[in-house]
């Protein structure tokens, strides 16, 4: 036989000295029960931004997880948390799974971020229909793109080929990232839009030999679409700021290419636009040679705070993160105020756990607590007071 409840133990009959104490436990886990909530789902009762966002700068540390950023601020300055970015003031662990595995890449990682919605690994912003190589999947819009539908100003600025996973997935569709000459012909022939305005890498000798075997002149073909094409980009500094579309080149992967100088040229371009602008920024801070990747996420750092002090009291939403983790870390003893890199290693595989998110500007409050890389589209078109379509 079931027991009669005990009414002692109802609310009502709680001695008056307990009844506060109640009132604040049960205040307390209420409290915490709609905070679990909302951190499970940040999207789900999201308000938009009190102020919309002019402009959207989204810096991307390929393979920049934790233990890169910790070493690199160690390496740079002697201690760690001493980089601009941990001074941003909205932070958050983001999810860097791809559609059908835990581990991801920087096209299918690249995708969820710019596109809102996860692909395969290999695929560049189709969707998970995709089969890498063989088949299509339907193209995924992305945030380049809704930028450029909505008259704003768009770039791309990579130390990696220009052509590769995670500058391509801003602004190209194709079912595998290895396809650069059909991928940078996109910059001609965009699928949503008039095409990203400026475009500023590395890749030239190996995006000429597969653009001529599709019979693409890129010479020909974009100062055709408005387009000043400088091939080799030796002379960007001679980039007037009233040139309004670039693409530039330089030489596949140069160990000293002009990030920070590239950056400039791009914003001296895309800042004059009165409807604003979208830019995306990749520093690529994972190789073996562990100098070398600590030494560019330093200087990755340092192009973060110069364009956050550019563009100080202008409504942009500046966001830092990275499209996947990468196994380098500290397996021995270090000791403080010794150099660091004796007792690193590196693995030389990407890692599947959660990367950090840092954000400032309109829209930045929402970067809070963990959540799916597709939220970051979510928060960048929230910022601009857009709606997917």
């Amino acid at each position: 036989m079931p027991r009669a409840a005990d009414p002692s133990l109802a609310f009502g009959a709680l001695h008056p000295r307990f009844r506060p104490l109640h009132l604040l436990i049960a205040a307390t886990l209420a409290l915490g029960a709609a905070a679990c909530s909302s951190s499970s789902d940040p999207s789900a009762a999201a308000a938009p931004p009190a102020k919309l966002a002019k402009n959207v700068v989204l810096f991307v540390g390929d393979g920049t997880g934790l233990a890169t950023i910790h070493a690199s601020s160690v390496h740079g300055h002697g201690k760690p948390q001493a980089f601009y970015i941990h001074s941003m003031p909205h932070m958050g662990l983001s999810d860097t799974s791809a559609a059908s595995t835990w581990n991801t890449d920087s096209a299918a990682g690249m995708t969820a971020i710019v596109t809102g919605q996860k692909t395969h690994v290999g695929v560049v912003s189709q969707g998970p229909a995709a089969k890498r190589g063989e088949v299509d999947g339907p193209p995924l819009k992305t945030i380049l793109e809704y930028a450029e539908e909505h008259g704003l100003a768009t770039g791309v600025v990579s130390n990696s080929p220009i052509t590769d996973a995670t500058p391509a997935a801003c602004y190209a569709h194709s079912n595998d990232r290895d396809k650069w000459g059909e991928i940078f012909s996109q910059i001609a022939e965009p699928r949503f839009g008039d095409g990203v305005d400026v475009v500023i890498g590395p890749g030239r000798e190996r995006i000429q030999r597969e653009t001529a075997k599709l019979g693409f002149d890129a010479a020909k073909e974009l100062p055709g679409r408005g387009y000043q094409f400088i091939e080799p980009a030796a002379h960007l500094d001679a980039v007037g700021a009233e040139s309004k579309r670039l693409v530039a080149l330089f030489e596949n992967e140069p160990q000293d290419f002009p990030l920070a100088a590239a950056v400039d040229k791009a914003l001296s371009i895309l800042e004059s636009h009165p409807k604003g602008f979208f830019l995306m920024v990749e520093s690529n801070n994972h190789y073996t040679d562990i100098k070398k990747s600590l030494d560019l996420m330093v200087q990755f750092d340092a192009i973060i705070e110069q364009t956050a002090e550019r563009l100080k009291g202008t409504d942009t939403l500046i966001v830092f993160t990275a499209d996947h983790s990468f196994d380098i870390h500290f397996p021995l003893a270090a000791t403080k105020g010794e150099d660091i890199l004796p007792s690193m290693a590196v693995v030389g595989k990407h890692t599947a756990e959660e990367v950090l998110v840092l954000a400032e500007g309109p829209g930045a409050e929402r970067v809070k607590g963990f959540f799916p890389n597709t939220y970051l589209f979510e928060i960048m078109m929230s910022a601009y007071g857009w709606a997917p379509n």
